[in-house]
């Protein structure tokens, strides 16, 4: 099989042509931004997961089309490596570039990718995608394939799929079946499977009650959990708002994110929801859930990936401590983690806890270190790594214990390569159930100190370097420093700040004893910022109330 790079460039020049000249980066999330200007982003990410693919022996690697908890008009593009995981680092960098140069210079591009990475262009290579369901997604997605057929790369389209679900395509692909069938049914029936057996026909216990409400964030993942529905036999009761099937934008005024952030329930919740009713929002790829409830004072309480990370925590030691196993397991949680979490986790659960800076990729691979690793980030993302020595050490186990039969299920009920807002859904659902609880039982466990984040706009985000898990800021000079003497001033304050990796923005996290401190510390950091990190735009709102200790 022979490629003539110059299909490339003819492909980008007559097709899709770079419209932007602003330098594009890849982040965490992949490549983000406004849809119109992407065209020539997916082509060029199509051609790098080709790459890819032959660089890696010919394994599948996934392009998922997204710009999930983003507004509609936004979308995105990331890649999938072979085991499920984000796209190896140095690779981020292959990407930059390539998006990066100009049409003129696409071809020679691709050639010293090619070159420098040893590639041999005659193997075969496999791609999956998988798209949201923003208008435009279907466009992008043609460019990705396209991308693919130029380098003579065999591509396999799934269509509307959630981000996790491409991953657990590309997974069960390259491991010949071993993780499941990679297709749509292949993946209700692994979670439902799992789910049905672990509840055993028990649909109620105690105070726990087998009905919630589920905020779909008019996303894709309204649309699979209506899929889920038809399929689960009754096994839960769902009631699916904003489904986004002809009315709803993506994430407006509703989703995980936009419940996390505003404290506040999503729109086109029933007018006769009863109180402590249990709900549920994921976001626009479902890949984050949050779990909230009204009180019967109309109050609003929100069930973070902070309390999902405890709850299962709490769980899973429960089981390794009944079945007489001796496995390492810890915690992961980013700076973002209440306080009052982590306090929970180390001094009642007695459960090992690490810290490492944000984004997905470093939970992950912290995650791995541990025979069972749990990660979770406090906007709901995140899932549970077993070890190969822990599934082995369970399967034989399980052959005399029935907390280790319980083990096997919940390693087939979660999606261990991404955080996956339904199978974590479920995952929650079922240890509820176990323990007999409510909503009101599960927030009772411990009392979240109240937090605040503010985004301070910034000429440039470059200026604000970290360490220590982005929770110590070292550049500019003296801003840690006056940050100490703030934080000093309040009863269990905390704060720190960081650069946004998308935009030049300073953001900023602040947690004290009261909400009216925490409030006021927020406000003084990020005025803080503004002075020494190179604020623009206009000043901060004062909060109403300015009491101190």
């Amino acid at each position: 099989m022979s490629i003539n790079l110059r299909t490339v460039y003819a492909f980008a020049r007559e097709m899709y042509p770079k419209t932007s000249k602003e330098t594009i980066q890849y982040g965490t999330a992949g490549f983000r931004g406004k849809a119109e200007f992407l065209d020539s982003v997916m082509f060029r990410m199509g051609v790098l997961a080709t790459l890819r693919s032959r660089y890696r022996g010919g394994s599948v690697i996934g392009v998922m089309i997204t710009a999930s908890h983003n507004p509609e008009p936004d979308n995105g593009v990331k890649l999938v490596d072979p085991k499920g995981e984000m796209l190896e680092a140095s690779w981020e960098a292959i990407a930059t570039d390539l998006v990066n140069v100009s049409d003129q210079e696409l071809e020679q591009q691709v050639a010293k990718i090619i070159k420098d990475n040893n590639i041999d262009v005659t193997t075969s290579s496999q791609v999956f995608v998988g798209m949201d369901n923003r208008y435009h997604s279907p466009r992008l997605l043609k460019a990705v394939a396209d991308g693919v057929i130029a380098l003579k790369g065999n591509v396999k389209e799934y269509g509307i799929v959630t981000t996790p679900m491409l991953h657990y395509f590309v997974v069960a692909a390259n491991t010949k079946e071993a993780y499941g069938k990679p297709t749509e049914e292949g993946y209700y029936d692994k979670l439902i499977k799992a789910f049905e057996l672990l509840r055993n026909g028990r649909l109620e216990n105690g105070n726990y009650r087998n009905s919630i409400i589920y905020d779909g964030a008019n996303g894709v993942g309204a649309r699979k959990m209506l899929q889920f529905i038809k399929r689960m036999k009754g096994s839960l009761n769902v009631t699916v708002i904003n489904q986004g099937i002809g009315v709803g934008k993506i994430n407006e005024d509703c989703g995980a994110d936009y419940v996390k952030v505003q404290q506040r329930p999503p729109k086109s919740m029933p007018e006769d929801v009863k109180p402590y009713t249990r709900c549920v929002s994921v976001d626009g790829d479902a890949d984050r859930v949050v779990y909230f409830f009204t009180d019967d004072k109309g109050e609003f309480h929100l069930l973070d990936g902070d309390r999902i990370a405890t709850l299962v925590a709490g769980y899973l030691m429960e089981l390794v401590t009944q079945s007489e196993i001796s496995l390492r397991l810890g915690l992961v949680q980013t700076a973002y983690a209440n306080g009052a979490s982590t306090d929970y986790i180390v001094d009642q659960l007695k459960f090992p806890v690490s810290c490492v800076p944000t984004g997905v990729k470093h939970l992950h691979h912290k995650a791995l270190e541990y025979d069972i690793g749990v990660y979770f980030e406090a906007n709901g993302h995140g899932t549970i790594v077993f070890s190969d020595n822990a599934k082995a050490t369970i399967a034989q186990v399980a052959q005399t214990k029935e907390s280790a039969k319980t083990l096997l299920l919940l390693i087939d009920l979660i999606n261990e390569t991404v955080g996956d807002a339904i199978s974590d859904m479920l995952l929650v659902e079922t240890i509820l159930n176990h323990k007999g609880w409510d909503v009101q039982d599960w927030i009772a466990s411990y009392n979240d100190l109240p937090n605040r984040q503010l985004k301070v706009k910034v000429q440039d985000r470059n200026v604000i370097e970290t360490t220590d898990a982005e929770r110590v800021c070292v550049k500019p000079e003296g801003l840690q420093t006056e940050i100490n003497q703030v934080v000093a001033n309040y009863k269990r304050g905390r704060a720190f700040v960081r650069p946004s990796g998308t935009e030049d923005v300073v953001r900023v996290y602040a947690e004290a004893a009261t909400k009216e401190d925490t409030e006021n510390l927020a406000y003084e950091v990020g005025l803080l910022v503004q002075k020494l990190a190179g604020g623009v735009g206009p000043p901060l709102t004062k909060p109403n109330s300015s009491a101190h200790l």
